[in-house]
């Protein structure tokens, strides 16, 4: 089972319970189904478009090259595959950039994991985490991405890793994207067909001629 498919496996079993990743309190969880950047206004309170309007008015939080790397290393966590596209695609790293601005908390670890990525990156390859190449990107998230794996030496590394998949996670599978690629259908309407026959049978039942015509329809 590839990276990919791990991590949509594990979060399928969270969404089917409401329950969104740990990095983010289920008092946000309104706040982190939407995108950064498309506000559904209809069933809001004006308290919460107040607070909105005024977490986008706000200054990048992120350099563009700290968005670069965010950009890589979501892309790593969730690649574009046949049935959907990347965290990108998604536009996951808006997604991270609204929440370290509505939870500032992470905007530290974020920050210093990124440069630590990057320290990581100039001791091993004489390139930042952008500048490397694909192979070497990744020899650098294996490093990091299995806990149990990881040398005590990178438990920074490790750290900060879990966060950003934990943000990726929930930025895409709550996106339209995600939700699509979990095969998820919400509230749709259906059509009833009535008893099966061999059922009716069983307990020696049937429709009427009028049942049939007006409350039953069989495709």
């Amino acid at each position: 089972m590839d990276r990919r498919k791990s991590i949509k496996t594990l979060f399928v079993g969270t969404f089917a319970t409401g329950v969104l990743v740990e990095a983010c309190k289920p008092s946000e969880k309104k706040a982190i189904a939407e995108s950064a950047t498309v506000a559904l206004d209809a069933d809001r309170m004006q308290e919460e478009k107040d607070a909105l309007k005024k977490l986008n008015a706000e200054d990048k939080y992120f350099t563009p090259a700290e968005m670069a790397t965010i950009t890589v290393l979501g892309d790593i966590i969730i690649p574009k595959d046949a049935v959907s596209g990347s965290a990108s695609d998604a536009k996951v790293p808006d997604f991270i950039e609204f929440i370290v601005k509505d939870m500032p908390e992470h905007q530290t670890p974020l920050r210093g994991g990124l440069r630590w990525l990057d320290l990581q990156c100039l001791t091993r390859f004489e390139k930042t985490f952008t500048g490397c190449t694909a192979k070497q990107q990744i020899e650098m998230v294996d490093m990091i991405a299995y806990p149990k794996k990881a040398k005590p030496e990178m438990a920074q590394g490790v750290s900060f890793f879990n966060l950003m998949r934990d943000l990726v996670s929930t930025g895409f599978y709550t996106s339209e994207i995600g939700v699509k690629d979990i095969g998820y259908m919400g509230n749709v309407p259906n059509q009833w067909n009535g008893v099966p026959d061999d059922v009716l049978k069983q307990y020696k039942m049937a429709y009427s001629e009028r049942e049939l015509k007006e409350c039953v329809k069989y495709d």
